[in-house]
């Protein structure tokens, strides 16, 4: 089983304090590595996004002569096992869209990947906390360049909030009653899933975080010093199903895409959700008027902006266009493709150098710097089977159908890690 402690995870604040730093981009002037007509085929989960990405390569594709970049996108529920099963052989990819942290190892330890850190430049510019979403468990190295920073916050309608005379809240009390006087003014304040079980710990990090403690928990945890059946765990559970009176009727049958309806169209005042879902609320309705907020600690002690790397981009060990593909993606850690992909896609890029153009990304961004939570049960907890997440997605599932309380929860969570767990030396 894979071992979390065989690799040093840095904790510390993400990408975003080394944004101001510019990586070391491959010549615009380069030349076709792999020679003349070549097609490097690039292998993604984002359907929605193919006709931008083609847009972005189009820019390498002009200092590059004779190459030709295809994005590929294939079904999220699919990709994963598409992916395992193309990077076999040559007729696969050749660049590939990586998943992060435990999801990536399968690909690391069947040895389908190039190792990235000797063969581009640029990767030493990133953080290492960053870095941790393409790294192998095992070895510690490198393989993909990561494309996206997703960061958890209250996305909020700014038109309730100033009708009703609200102001972002800089307290849990001053969230709690704006929470109340949206209910009472016959709006649902909060439009949360339940049954897409997926969101349901992107939730709990949401409102928990300023309760068990984030960062500093999270290195005890590591260290085996502090686990999830810890009070500070079970009590973050609790703050976080504390605002189920504001969920909404009937919200133990409410899915992902019933609460981004609510929440589009006007139903719900606030949606606890991921930085990404702001060009899905804009693009399902572009008259609405959006804010983000963070949610303080209990006690005061905070504002945590939990976030995570949300995947990368590596190289195929079978392709045959391998100089072609790892040029591609040195030029993927430049700022020309990071400043690309988040002013076209709407995204936060972890590419030092690149600063987002648009208001929610850059205070999201500002958010993070100052104060970096992880997402414990995605990041650094997924390395091994069962994983936290797909625990945590299932315990807390249970705990909003009332089946468990918070400590049954925790439990089901520890119980599971323990099985392949071991703290850091």
């Amino acid at each position: 089983m894979l071992n979390i402690r065989r690799v040093t995870l840095a904790t510390g604040a993400l990408a975003v304090g080394a944004l101001a730093i510019t990586a070391c981009a491959p010549s615009a002037g380069a030349g076709n590595a792999a020679g003349d007509d070549t097609t490097i085929t690039v292998w993604g989960w984002r359907q929605e996004d193919a006709t931008t990405y083609e847009e972005i390569f189009k820019t390498f594709e002009e200092a590059h002569p004779g190459v030709e970049v295809e994005y590929v996108p294939y079904l999220n529920t699919e990709y994963d096992t598409i992916l395992a099963t193309g990077l076999k052989d040559a007729s696969g990819p050749d660049v590939a869209q990586l998943r992060s942290y435990g999801l990536l190892q399968p690909l690391v330890e069947s040895g389908d990947l190039v190792a990235l850190d000797d063969e581009i430049d640029g990767l030493d510019e990133f953080s290492p906390s960053v870095l941790d979403g393409a790294r192998g468990v095992s070895d510690g190295a490198v393989y993909g360049v990561p494309f996206a920073i997703q960061t958890l916050h209250v996305i909020y309608n700014t038109a309730i909030f100033d009708d009703l005379g609200l102001d972002e809240p800089t307290t849990w009390d001053e969230m709690v009653e704006a929470f109340d006087t949206i209910k009472a003014s016959g709006v649902t304040p909060l439009a949360n899933t339940v049954t897409d079980t997926w969101m349901l710990p992107i939730e709990q990090e949401i409102f928990g975080a300023g309760t068990y403690g984030g960062t500093p928990y999270l290195e005890k945890m590591l260290d085996g010093d502090a686990t999830f059946t810890d009070q500070p765990w079970v009590d973050s559970v609790d703050a976080w199903t504390s605002t189920q009176d504001y969920w909404g009727d009937n919200f133990q049958g409410t899915s992902y895409e019933d609460a981004q309806a609510l929440f589009t169209s006007g139903q719900a005042a606030a949606f606890p959700g991921g930085i990404w879902e702001l060009a899905n609320f804009r693009k399902a309705n572009p008259d609405l008027e959006l804010g983000i907020f963070n949610v303080p600690a209990p006690d005061g002690s905070g504002t945590p902006v939990p976030g995570y790397v949300d995947g990368s981009f590596g190289v195929s060990n079978a392709s045959d266009n391998k100089d072609a593909a790892l040029e591609l993606v040195e030029w993927m850690a430049s700022p020309e493709f990071g400043q690309a992909f988040s002013d076209k896609l709407a995204q936060i890029s972890p590419v030092p150098g690149v600063t987002p153009t648009d208001k929610l990304l850059a205070e999201a961004v500002d958010g993070y710097a100052a104060e970096p939570s992880p997402y414990i049960t995605y990041a650094y907890f997924s390395g091994g089977t069962p994983t936290a997440w797909d625990l945590a997605s299932s315990s807390f599932s249970s705990l909003i159908l009332g089946e468990i309380d918070a400590a049954g929860a925790a439990g089901k969570i520890q119980q599971g890690v323990d099985q392949w767990f071991t703290p850091r030396s």
